[in-house]
C-alpha cells in the first residue's frame, strides 16, 4: 500500500472516530437533558461548563443506583396518607406548623424508601435523578419554609409551600417514574367500580356534585388518597 493510501486510511479512521465521539456525546447530552429537564440547565449555569455539569449529573445517577431505594408497602402508604391528611387539615388553624409537619413527613418518607436524609444538598441531588420534574417545586417549598421559620412568611406563602410539598409527596409514595399516590383501599374501590354492571349504579353512588367518599371493600372508612388540597386562599 502506498504512503498516500495509508494516509487516506488514517484520515478516514480519524474522521470516523470523531463522528462517533460526537454522536456519543450528543446522545448522552440528549439523555441527560430529557431526564433532568430544568435541573440540567440549572447545573450548567451553576458550574459554567456543560461538560462539567454532565459529569456531575452522571455521577448523581451512579450514586442513586448504588442506594437501596425501595417502594413502600401498602400499610406504609396508607399510614403516610393518613398523616398527610391530618397535617393538611391542621393548616387552617396552624399554617406554619402544618408546613413544618409536611416537610418532616417528606423527610420520613424519603428515609423509609432508602434515601439518605442527613444533608439538604445531598437530598436535592438524589431527588433530581428520579424526581426532576417536581424538584423545583420542592426547592421553592424549602425556601418558603425558611421564611416561615423566620416569621416573614404570609399565609399565601405557606399555602404555596404546602402545594409544592404535596407534589413531591405524591411522587415519593409511588415508583420513581412518578405514580400518583393512592391508598390500597382506593385501588380496591376503583377495581370494584370497573367491574360493576354498566346498567347498575354502585350502591354508594353520591348525588352529582357531591364530594367522593373513599370506602374500603368491607365498608369501613378508608384513608383518603392524597388529592388536590383545598387549602384556604389568602383574602
Amino acid at each position: 500500500m502506498s504512503t498516500g493510501a495509508i494516509i487516506a486510511v488514517i484520515v478516514v479512521l480519524i474522521v470516523v472516530a470523531a463522528v462517533a465521539a460526537f454522536a456519543t456525546g450528543a446522545l448522552r447530552r440528549y439523555r441527560l437533558r430529557r431526564r433532568f429537564g430544568a435541573e440540567y440547565d440549572r447545573v450548567v449555569g451553576e458550574t459554567g461548563s456543560q461538560r462539567q455539569a454532565e459529569a456531575e449529573l452522571a455521577e448523581r445517577e451512579r450514586r442513586v443506583r448504588s442506594l437501596d431505594i425501595r417502594s413502600l408497602d401498602a400499610p406504609a402508604l396508607d399510614r403516610y396518607i393518613r398523616e398527610w391528611n391530618t397535617i393538611q387539615e391542621q393548616f387552617v388553624d396552624a399554617p406554619a406548623k402544618s408546613v413544618v409537619g409536611a416537610q418532616s413527613l417528606i423527610t420520613a418518607v424519603m428515609k423509609d424508601r432508602g434515601y439518605p436524609t442527613e444533608s439538604t444538598d445531598q437530598i436535592m441531588s438524589d431527588l433530581s435523578v428520579d424526581y426532576a420534574s417536581t424538584l423545583q417545586e420542592f426547592r421553592t417549598a424549602q425556601e418558603l419554609s425558611g421564611r416561615a421559620a423566620s416569621g416573614s412568611a404570609t399565609t399565601e406563602d405557606l399555602r404555596q409551600a404546602m402545594v409544592h410539598y404535596r407534589s413531591l409527596f405524591r411522587e415519593l409514595l409511588g415508583e420513581p417514574a412518578g405514580i400518583g399516590a393512592r391508598s390500597a383501599a382506593s385501588e380496591a374501590t376503583a377495581s370494584e367500580s370497573a367491574t360493576a354492571p354498566p346498567d347498575t349504579a354502585p350502591a354508594d353512588t353520591a348525588p352529582a356534585g357531591s364530594e367522593p367518599q373513599d370506602v374500603s371493600p368491607n365498608g369501613a372508612d378508608a384513608p383518603s388518597p392524597v388529592s388536590a388540597a383545598r387549602l384556604p386562599q389568602e383574602r
